[in-house]
């Protein structure tokens, strides 16, 4: 994704700050404390931290690479009803679905999967966390418990390739989701899990993101008691995989942490995952897709 110039001078300023590593232990307690505190409710957050780590130990992964293609395979066999659906330049998305009452209804639940093109970037958090977090629920959420088909989108060529300008962003990538909206104009919303797995998560609205569907959401976590999670400010807009959804007229929503010091650096890596963001993410998305 593409943060606005401003955004990204903050995120400078942040990284500057705190450092990039995974040293900061007192601010950062790894995985087994933060375990400690997680909600034991309907989302299972331990193994969508088991997914994290599984893209994570098959190293980078652009879009088109070999590892890439590994993970896809991955993928496609733990979503229902997985398969893939072609990208232009030899991508592949990967798609699955949990039928819901009303087969007339779709909503869409997307992250990409895969990583920017920087030696040695295994991106844990942006692309780890929300794919892990989608497989998780789509693993999760049971036939005809929710009214509406729930579309599981993982989306391939998100990152622009290596090369390109990020102030041409929306031009050369998002290439993935570009070819889902177009197959998926019935879908009645859509909702884009990007940074949901990292320390101290603090998702506001991306100033994007459809409001109505955002109040629900937020109501959602307040039923799951996460809403600290979901604070009721609004941060500016992001390109995203939720635009080509947006641009179709499909209400869409971004959960997105912009506060995340190690974005497109190698930092981000397994010492900036937090279980218990894991779970209040899906938590809150559980109950959310049960109300829709």
């Amino acid at each position: 994704m593409r943060f606005p110039a401003a955004i990204a001078v903050a995120l400078a300023s942040v990284a500057l700050g705190l450092g990039c590593g995974g040293n900061s232990t007192a601010a950062h307690p790894p995985p087994s404390q933060q375990a400690a505190t997680v909600d034991k409710g309907r989302f299972d957050g331990a193994a969508a931290l088991s997914w994290v780590k599984r893209q994570v130990d098959l190293g980078p992964r652009p879009a088109g690479s070999a590892q890439s293609r590994k993970l896809a395979k991955q993928l496609r066999k733990a979503l229902p009803h997985g398969h893939y659906q072609a990208v232009p330049g030899g991508l592949r998305n990967v798609l699955g679905s949990v039928p819901g009452r009303d087969p007339k209804r779709v909503v869409v639940v997307g992250a990409h999967y895969d990583t920017k093109d920087i030696p040695g970037f295994v991106g844990a958090v942006d692309a780890g966390s929300g794919t892990a977090a989608v497989v998780q629920l789509a693993r999760t959420i049971k036939p005809r418990s929710a009214r509406p088909t729930i579309v599981f989108a993982l989306f391939d060529g998100e990152e622009s390739p290596a090369g390109r300008p990020e102030s041409e962003f929306e031009k050369y990538g998002i290439r993935g989701s570009r070819v889902a909206a177009a197959s998926l104009t019935h879908a009645e919303s859509m909702i884009l899990l990007d940074f949901v797995g990292n320390n101290d998560l603090k998702l506001p609205r991306e100033q994007n993101s459809d409001r109505a569907l955002w109040a629900k959401l937020r109501a959602a976590a307040a039923t799951a008691g996460v809403v600290d999670r979901f604070p009721a400010s609004t941060y500016p807009p992001v390109s995203d995989d939720h635009i080509p959804f947006i641009q179709r007229g499909i209400p869409s929503i971004d959960l997105i942490d912009f506060n995340f010091p190690c974005w497109h650096k190698t930092c981000d890596d397994m010492s900036q995952i937090s279980e218990s963001s894991l779970d209040a993410t899906g938590e809150a998305m559980v109950r959310l897709l049960a109300t829709l």
